[in-house]
């Protein structure tokens, strides 16, 4: 049976994917998110909207495109994110 992603884990996984994998320096779009984090797009267009006001992501505009950027505070979310995941493991719990 299929293991299901928690919310937090999608949002580490949308995160990940815009600080390592952005397709360029001014950010990813949609498109590049939904298949790298493989989330449907109705799902990631309400986390993308929550991130950005949460201050999170920056949502950059580009020749009539939008992309997203990881801001520093969505580094440091993503750092301490990472580092209680481990310790979670750690312990054999899943978050």
């Amino acid at each position: 049976m299929a293991e299901y992603r928690t919310h937090m884990k999608i949002i580490g996984d949308i995160l990940t994917t815009t600080c390592d994998d952005s397709q360029d320096e001014n950010g990813a779009t949609v498109t590049y998110l939904i298949r790298k984090a493989n989330v449907s797009h109705s799902r990631i267009s309400r986390m993308l909207k929550v991130l950005v006001s949460q201050g999170l992501l920056e949502k950059v505009n580009e020749q009539g495109s939008n992309k997203y950027k990881i801001s520093q505070s969505g580094r440091e979310f993503l750092a301490a994110y990472n580092t209680f995941s481990n310790f979670a493991t750690n312990f054999g719990l899943v978050i």
